[in-house]
């Protein structure tokens, strides 16, 4: 990905309807090089343009990380736990677990279900431990394009 590619996700990390006219202005490229330029990034996978929801505000009241351990082929419990409707991340990971999930419910009682009854239900699960989340502080999704000067 070149520096005008990433300049131009930036103006879309900043407001995801911006006009390409308005964004052709601020990288010095035309709307039709724009559009042809965002076209390129969707198809290859580097980015995609959704409507991110507050799940609070739609019913959702109740998000929590459950790390998981398994035994055997670990991608297959990661691709089996990518397919609950309720669950919105997983990853595979080193440390105490071997796959963290995201699992986004309306309430308790769902969350119970997901995790007590379909999770650990699944071939190669060993234990779950659930990370209930009661205040979020931060959540983004303007990670930069361009590489940071100067850090580690």
């Amino acid at each position: 990905m070149d520096e005008l590619s990433g300049a131009i996700i930036e103006q879309l990390q900043q407001d995801g309807r911006r006009a390409y006219a308005r964004i052709g202005e601020a990288v010095g490229l035309s709307e039709a090089a724009v559009r042809q330029r965002v076209q390129r990034l969707i198809e290859s996978g580097v980015m995609q343009i959704v409507a991110v929801t507050d799940p609070l505000q739609i019913g959702l009241h109740r998000q929590a990380m459950v790390g998981v351990r398994t035994e055997g082929d670990v991608l297959l419990v990661a691709d089996a736990l990518a397919d609950f409707d309720e669950v919105d991340y997983v990853v595979v990971t080193a440390g105490s677990f071997d796959l963290l999930a995201e699992v986004v419910c309306s309430d308790d009682e769902e969350l119970l279900d997901v995790v007590g009854r379909r999770v650990r239900a699944l071939p190669g699960v060993l234990s779950t431990e659930t990370f209930v989340y009661l205040k979020l502080r931060k959540q983004t999704y303007t990670w930069s394009t361009r590489p940071m000067r100067g850090s580690r």
